[in-house]
């Protein structure tokens, strides 16, 4: 990567006074730095961004010029680059080909010198960045070139390759995936079962017990099945019992590379690309029903209130006698049906668990989902809000108890080990003083409050009352945004410090190897523990490495699924432009109001300008805008009636005006 400004090849020493950090840049090229030292960040514009990027980590020396009360700076190193590939529109530059990114913090076009045939204007490629001169516009080459622009699957596939993903993989990872699965297959016309005798002498055998598997209607891969029966002495034992998939995917094979690097399963709205090649998500790790499958077991003796009196974890072999949807299984709970006794039983003891749950702290930051129905050209006909069932929560609560219960484990044999065993948590750490006050002007300025002040910090217990204050509110939904915003991420991470959200000091990811990277780490870590490994002396700094990449893959995951959702949203209003609807006001600014309609929770803007009637400025302390003359005021979370005006797909935006 050549750049003459920057001095990171020139061996100088640089001004000790110098920031380090992630760069934060905005759609107006703007540029900001956390000084961990000030509660003020420091802003760095365009011409001193010296070709950083958003999410780069850089070096940026302050300088004394203000600008707007604002302390700046100016980038002097790029230590090391977030990304240099980017998914745009092809464009015209003169004779020149030139690539303008989606990614609107993307500030410079990218110029192709040697474009290939098929890229044309109006297309959407992939570009990689290969070189950018200070001053100069970044050269750039196309790695692929994806269709024509505004085609669904055009748009879809620019999406997945915006966050780094691929939807197809590589051929000795398909290769190496077909071969397992074809091992397979010789073995049930040989045997009848995929499961070899030799190996069922190493595992538990589950096979005549009662089992089945919950998941959406439209699943084609099945992580988890449950298991139920009634012991002599009247508690229950319950089984959470996982795909094997460290069983198939072995380290250091194309298929754990192939893995690791995706890190996760991405869901979009029409599709699901996958972590693992299909002839082993949706076949041979996939807890497929009538068939015998290998699985890593938690599996617990209970009574009716959800205590634990002994847990075993180990490998089994496992066939479910029955797949069911979250709206079949409700259907058994409710009228009665397959298992229906099973199953009211374990609704009923997920119960007790949720509400220890809640006695114990964590937060509730359910919210309404939208899912949509579209036509053979992707094109969205309806959008709707999901309902979360009864057996939604009962899913959830076993799969929270196992990767628990695992958690916990481990930090015993931690300790046991004299802190030698390595092992990577999900983490959750207490909010940010300062986020959380700023939450409490912003409930209280929705005639809400939330118990925060210079003498104690926030508790779970706290933001469960304001969320139960708040149930059914106009605002709640905003609030619980809000709320979610000023709350630290998640992470994954070999140092345990508990989970704040959900109020466990030990908690892991088990309970999902098929789509996600960190719970196949836990089950090679549990079965190390279990068999009496010989503990890796290097395997902690690998772990941790593991585990930010997987964090960073998880956050592209997601924003991906939101950018998927954004653009069908946007879609079907498109055909809506003049309709009226009901929405509620959930965002203030200088420029104008956000608007969220109440059913399809799409978001548009109401300009100030189009407001008409008066002159309306912006209150910050109130988040509201008032009319000089008229004194009218917008605030955040009232309900109003709004038209749709515009639709720009392209920029995923929509503009609304109120009537």
């Amino acid at each position: 990567m050549k750049n003459k400004r920057f001095p990171k090849e020139d061996g100088k020493k640089h001004p000790t006074l110098t920031l380090r950090g992630i760069l934060s840049v905005n759609s107006r090229a703007v540029g900001f730095i956390e000084d961990t030292k000030s509660d003020e960040d420091v802003m760095i514009e365009t011409p001193n961004l010296h070709t950083a990027l958003n999410r780069d980590e850089v070096e940026v020396e302050p300088l004394k010029a203000k600008v707007r009360g604002r302390r700046t700076g100016k980038v002097v190193r790029i230590i090391t680059r977030a990304k240099m590939r980017f998914v745009g529109t092809i464009g015209e530059n003169g004779t020149r080909l030139i690539l303008t990114p989606d990614d609107f913090r993307m500030y410079a076009p990218i110029t192709i010198p040697r474009p290939p045939r098929e890229a044309q204007k109006g297309y959407k490629a992939l570009v990689e960045i290969k070189e950018w001169q200070d001053g100069k516009e970044p050269q750039g080459e196309i790695v692929k070139v994806i269709g024509k622009k505004g085609e669904h699957e055009v748009e879809m596939e620019s999406i997945i390759l915006e966050r780094g993903f691929e939807s197809s993989f590589p051929k000795e990872v398909e290769t190496e995936a077909e071969e397992i699965a074809e091992g397979a297959k010789r073995l049930i016309t040989e045997t009848g079962s995929p499961v070899p005798t030799e190996e069922m002498k190493k595992r538990r055998d589950f096979r005549t017990t009662t089992l089945f598997t919950i998941d959406p209607e439209s699943a084609k891969d099945f992580d988890d099945a449950l298991s139920f029966k009634k012991l002599s002495n009247g508690h229950f034992e319950i089984g959470v019992h996982i795909a094997d998939v460290s069983h198939y995917v072995r380290e250091g094979t194309a298929l754990d590379r192939e893995a690791r690097e995706r890190g996760t399963s991405v869901y979009l709205v029409d599709r699901t690309i996958p972590m693992l090649p299909h002839a082993l998500s949706n076949d041979l790790c996939s807890l497929n029903p009538n068939v015998d499958r290998f699985a890593f077991s938690a599996v617990f003796e209970m009574d009716d209130s959800g205590t634990v009196f002994s847990r075993w974890f180990g490998k089994g072999a496992i066939h479910s006698q029955m797949r069911f949807s979250y709206e079949t299984a409700q259907e058994s709970i409710d009228k009665g049906g397959v298992l229906s006794e099973e199953l009211r039983l374990m609704n009923a003891i997920a119960k007790k668990l949720r509400a220890e749950k809640s006695k114990q702290g964590a937060i509730d930051f359910e919210q309404d989902e939208v899912g949509f129905e579209l036509d053979e050209t992707g094109h969205p006909t309806r959008v709707f809000k999901k309902k979360r069932l009864d057996t939604h929560k009962l899913i959830e609560e076993f799969m929270l108890l196992a990767n628990r219960e695992v958690a916990y484990f481990f930090h015993q044999a931690w300790k046991k080990s004299g802190g030698k065993i390595p092992f990577i948590y999900r983490t959750h750490d207490v909010p940010n003083r300062e986020k959380i006050e700023q939450l409490g002007i912003f409930v209280r300025a929705l005639g809400h409050e939330l118990p925060v002040g210079n003498d104690r910090n926030v508790t779970g217990k706290d933001l469960q009352a304001l969320f139960t204050a708040i149930a059914g509110h106009a605002s709640e939904s905003l609030i619980k945004t809000a709320a979610i915003r000023s709350m630290a991420k998640a992470v994954y991470s070999t140092s345990n410090i508990g989970h704040f959200g959900l109020a466990f000091e030990y908690y892991t990811h088990f309970t999902s190897p098929i789509r996600r990277y960190p719970d196949l780490l836990v089950h090679r870590s549990l079965f190390s523990i279990l068999e009496q490994h010989k503990v890796d002396p290097d395997k902690l700094a690998k772990l941790e490495r593991m585990a930010g990449d997987a964090t960073q893959k998880e956050i592209s995951a997601a924003e991906a699924e939101r950018e998927s959702i954004k653009l069908k949203q946007v879609e079907y209003m498109e055909e809506r432009i003049g309709k009226e609807f009901e929405g509620i006001i959930s965002g203030v600014t200088e420029w104008g109001i956000y608007v969220e309609d109440k059913e399809t929770r799409s978001e548009g803007m109401v300009k100030l300008r189009a407001l008409g009637d008066d002159y309306y400025v912006l209150d910050e302390k109130n988040y509201a805008v008032v009319g000089e003359k008229t004194k009218k005021k917008y605030t955040l979370g009232d309900s109003v009636r709004f038209k749709v005006m515009g639709a720009d797909v392209e920029r995923k935006t929509l503009d609304y005006r109120l009537v």
